[in-house]
C-alpha cells in the first residue's frame, strides 16, 4: 500500500474497538474482497492523505479482480455489442480473453470498441430512448473499474441520493418522499434534467473524478469510455457529451456528478430524494420551494445542465394534481400508481390476454401472474381503491378470450359474468391484486 492509508490500520485478530470493526463490515459488506481488503477499507472510513487516491489501475487490471468482474457480466446477461460476440462464446474462451484484457490494459493499449446503439420504446409512452451496448470485453473491463472505484464515492455519497447505490433503492426514497409529505414538506419541486445522462460534460466530469482519483490511468480509461465510438445502424460518430445508458460504469458516474447538488441542498436544510437523475425536492412553503427552484436553475447551468422548462415545476401536494416519483402518483396524502405506470402494466397484459391467443386458460394465467404479482409487489403501498378496477379489467380480457372460443365476437360483458364469475378464474389460480392487498392489510393488523 502507497498513499491509500494515513491512519493505523489494526491488524487481523486485533480485538480493540470490536463494535466499531463490526459497522464497518456492516457498512463494506458488498465490496470485493480481493480489492478492498482491510487496510484498504479502513482508508475508506479515515480518509486518505491528501483526499485522492493513487496506485488504483493495478487493482483494475488484477486477475481476481477482471475475473470477478466476468462473474458479474456473465450474470447479468445481456446481448452482444458491436463485434457479435455473445456471453456464451466470451465464456468458452473466458480464461483466454481475461488474460488478454490483462495485458492490454497493464501495457496501456486497451481501447474500448464502439457501443452499440439500440433504441427502445420508453413504457407507456410513443417516445424512445437511445440505450448504448458495450461488448462484453468492455462490460467485464467497465465492471472492474466500477468494483475499484465505486467504494471511494459510497464513501461520501449523500444520505439523499438512493439511486444505483449498494443496499438502497426504489423503495427506500419513495418511503423517504412519504415520511416528509406526512411531515408537512408539501410544496414539492419536481425536477426534470433534460437529457441528463446524454448532456453530461465530458470536462467537468473528469474534473469531479480527478477531486478524488490521482491515477492517471483510470482516468485515461474513463476519458476512453466518454469517448468511445457509438454504431447506429450504419452511422457512426464520436460523442463530446454524454454518458451512454447502458454502460455499467454510467450510474456511479452520474451518481458522483449530481452529489455536490446532494450536499449543498442539505447544507442549506432543504429536503431532497434523489434517484439517479429523478429529484425531488420537499418544502415547507411555497416561498421556500420557489428560491429552491432558482437555485437549482443556477447550479444547472453552472454545470453544464438544463432544467426541462415543462415538466420541472412546482406542486402543492394538498391539492389536486400531485406529482409523480419512481412509478407513483402523491396527491393529497394518498399514492398510487402513475398513470404511465398503469400504461405499462395494461400494454404487458394485452400482449398476454389477446383474444386469439393460444393455449389452455391454466397456461395463459400461468403467464400472465409472474407480471401482474411483480407489479402489485412494487406498488403495494398503493391506495386501497387501486385494486378492483384493475382485476376487474384482467377477467374481462380473460372474459373476452372465453367468448372468442366460443365463436362470439366482442369484450366479456353482461351474462358473461354468470358464465365465468370471478371464482371461475380464481380456481385456475389467476392472482388478483385486491384479494392480496386485503390479506396484507389482515396481516397487518393482526386478524386471519
Amino acid at each position: 500500500m502507497t498513499d491509500e492509508a494515513s491512519a493505523r490500520v489494526p491488524r487481523d485478530g486485533a480485538t480493540h474497538d470490536e463494535e466499531a470493526w463490526t459497522e464497518r463490515d456492516d457498512r463494506w459488506g458488498w465490496v470485493e474482497p480481493s480489492i478492498w481488503t482491510e487496510r484498504m477499507v479502513a482508508a475508506l472510513e479515515h480518509g486518505v492523505r491528501g483526499g485522492r487516491w493513487f496506485s488504483l489501475m493495478d487493482k483494475v487490471w488484477a486477475k481476481r479482480t477482471l475475473e470477478a468482474a466476468w462473474e458479474r457480466v456473465r450474470r447479468n446477461g445481456g446481448s452482444a455489442g458491436v463485434d457479435r460476440q455473445s456471453i456464451d462464446a466470451f465464456a468458452a474462451q473466458a480464461e483466454r480473453y481475461l488474460e488478454e484484457l490483462q495485458a492490454a490494459l497493464r501495457a496501456g493499449t486497451y481501447r474500448p470498441e464502439a457501443v452499440r446503439r439500440v433504441w427502445i420504446p420508453k413504457p407507456g409512452q410513443a417516445e424512445r430512448r437511445p440505450l448504448g451496448i458495450p461488448t462484453v470485453k468492455d462490460r467485464v473491463v467497465q465492471t472492474a473499474l466500477k468494483l475499484v472505484l465505486e467504494p471511494i464515492w459510497e464513501a461520501e455519497f449523500a444520505e439523499q441520493s438512493y439511486g444505483f447505490r449498494p443496499g438502497r433503492g426504489c423503495k427506500d426514497a419513495l418511503r423517504r418522499v412519504q415520511e416528509l409529505l406526512n411531515g408537512g414538506s408539501t410544496w414539492v419541486v419536481d425536477v426534470d434534467i433534460q437529457g441528463y445522462f446524454d448532456s453530461l460534460p465530458h470536462g467537468r466530469l473528469i474534473a469531479e473524478v480527478e477531486r478524488r482519483v490521482a491515477d492517471r490511468g483510470v482516468l485515461r480509461l474513463l476519458e476512453a469510455y466518454l469517448h468511445q465510438g457509438v454504431l447506429d445502424g450504419l452511422e457512426q460518430w464520436q460523442p463530446d457529451q454524454g454518458t451512454p445508458q447502458g454502460a455499467v460504469i454510467s450510474p456511479l458516474l452520474a451518481n458522483l456528478y449530481l452529489d455536490p447538488l446532494d450536499h449543498e441542498l442539505a447544507e442549506q436544510g432543504h429536503q431532497s430524494v434523489r434517484y439517479a437523475d429523478d429529484l425531488v425536492v420537499l418544502c415547507r412553503t411555497e416561498r421556500e420551494a420557489e428560491a429552491v427552484l432558482q437555485k437549482l436553475r443556477e447550479w444547472m447551468a453552472s454545470r453544464g445542465l438544463v432544467l426541462h422548462p415543462e415538466k420541472t415545476r412546482l406542486v402543492d401536494a394538498t391539492e389536486p394534481g400531485g406529482f409523480d416519483f419512481l412509478g407513483y402518483h402523491f396527491e393529497r396524502g394518498r399514492r398510487w400508481p402513475s398513470k404511465r405506470s398503469e400504461r405499462q402494466l395494461r400494454e404487458k397484459v394485452r400482449a398476454k390476454t389477446r383474444r386469439m391467443a393460444s393455449g389452455s386458460l391454466d397456461q395463459i394465467v400461468g403467464e400472465l401472474n409472474p407480471v401482474v404479482r411483480g407489479w402489485y409487489e412494487y406498488f403495494k403501498q398503493s391506495h386501497t381503491t387501486t385494486w378492483q378496477p384493475l382485476d376487474s379489467w384482467i377477467r374481462m380480457r380473460l372474459r373476452s378470450i372465453l367468448r372468442w372460443r366460443q365463436g362470439r365476437k366482442g369484450r366479456g360483458r353482461g351474462s358473461d359474468h354468470v358464465q365465468w364469475p370471478n371464482a371461475y378464474f380464481a380456481a385456475h389460480g389467476l392472482f388478483t391484486m385486491a384479494s392480496a392487498h386485503r390479506q396484507a392489510v389482515l396481516a397487518l393488523t393482526g386478524h386471519s
